[in-house]
């Protein structure tokens, strides 16, 4: 399949080279997936160092470790080289392209301007349906909720943005798996997949071996794994939640807003509270982080994630405490529009990481299943 948009030429080069070093040395290869993938290989294509790039944590202990790193002539500063061709990759295989070129240019600023121009939308979408409904209190009651926008409006207008988000993924991870020169059939091969699975939710290479990775700096710390399973955990336990809640108005009629004590609202707030934590601590870690390994493109839209996580876990949290109050009108339509605008910015910023990455690791654990160039059986 062929794709528009490249990783550049130099970055390329630099990649090939940087990564013939590597092969060289092999002083890193205990390290992490990266080195033990790199060591199968004699030359480095294009799709491969974008593989690379997405099997790499970018936590740093190889840069810390090397000999070669500046300022020795060679200038070898492998993490932070993953670090930009894995966003490079991002874009390269980003669908539609237009949308990825606009996120890259300022994620931040472009996550929080579509949260806001969404929230403005529902707003006056909901004072033209019922301009008193928006500022006044309800009650506590079943449909509460669509009281200020109908539930037929706001499912269409959710499953759509998530249904552009779904297909964005698929196309994106199909592209980057098409790179990988592996058969698609593969990708679900029993015993690879499930390895992947378990490393990918384990989180097992930010372990660092036991130790820890070296993130913020090069002190070992399990800082950052812990904020990581916040972050993943939380985004699984409330997209459960909207699972559970779904099944509820559908198959048995119960409508929004829930019991405190029910399912989907315990889920939901266990979840909004790992979101609350996770990003939190991650945004404190990136602004601790060693600037020498960091990504100036990637850092706005990193963080154009993490708050849009952030104000979506925040959001929720409100609109369930203050759900019978005046406020409950702006807090729902804070909180679908944060999301809405989550969802819309997924495929083309940090979430596409845990994507690749998953696919990475899968071609990782395939590869290992087959004799090693030259040397035989691993």
């Amino acid at each position: 399949m062929s794709h528009a948009r490249t990783i550049p030429v130099a970055l390329v080069a630099e990649g090939q080279r940087m990564a013939s070093i590597c092969n060289a040395c092999r002083y890193c290869e205990g390290y992490c997936a990266v080195f033990p993938a790199l060591e199968r290989r004699l030359s480095f294509t294009e799709g491969d160092l974008a593989y690379l790039a997405n099997l790499c944590h970018n936590c740093g202990s190889c840069y810390y470790a090397c000999q070669y790193a500046p300022p020795h002539e060679f200038q070898l500063n492998f993490p932070k080289l993953l670090a930009e061709i894995r966003g490079e990759s991002y874009r390269k295989y980003a669908w539609p392209q237009p949308l990825a070129r606009l996120y890259e240019r300022n994620g931040a600023v472009v996550a929080i301007a579509t949260a806001v121009s969404l929230a403005l939308f529902i707003m006056a979408m909901a004072m033209l349906i019922d301009r008193q409904a928006l500022f006044a209190p309800h009650s506590d009651a079943a449909g509460s909720f669509y009281a200020l926008i109908p539930h037929g409006v706001m499912a269409w207008t959710f499953g759509i943005v998530f249904a552009l988000a779904v297909a964005a993924l698929v196309i994106g991870s199909t592209r980057f798996w098409d790179d990988t020169e592996e058969p698609p059939r593969d990708f679900v091969s029993p015993g690879p997949f499930a390895h992947s699975m378990a490393d990918a939710l384990q989180l097992k290479y930010l372990g660092g071996g036991g130790d820890g990775c070296t993130y913020p700096d090069e002190r070992p710390s399990h800082a950052r794994r812990i904020f990581h399973h916040f972050t993943f955990y939380g985004f699984m336990l409330c997209f459960a939640a909207t699972c559970v809640a779904t099944v509820y108005h559908y198959a048995f009629g119960w409508h929004a807003p829930y019991a405190f004590s029910s399912i989907p609202v315990v889920l939901g707030t266990l979840g909004g509270i790992g979101l609350l934590v996770g990003p939190v601590g991650l945004l404190w870690l990136k602004e601790r982080r060693d600037s020498a390994l960091a990504s100036e493109r990637q850092i706005g839209m990193d963080v154009g994630f993490l708050v849009l996580l952030l104000l979506s876990a925040a959001t929720g949290l409100l609109l369930l405490a203050l759900r019978q109050s005046a406020a409950m009108g702006v807090l729902l339509a804070l909180h679908l529009a944060t999301v809405m605008g989550l969802f819309l910015t997924l495929p083309y910023g940090k979430f596409v990481h845990a994507v690749y990455r998953f696919a990475a690791l899968v071609r990782y654990h395939l590869e290992r299943t087959r004799p090693l160039p030259e040397i035989g059986s691993e």
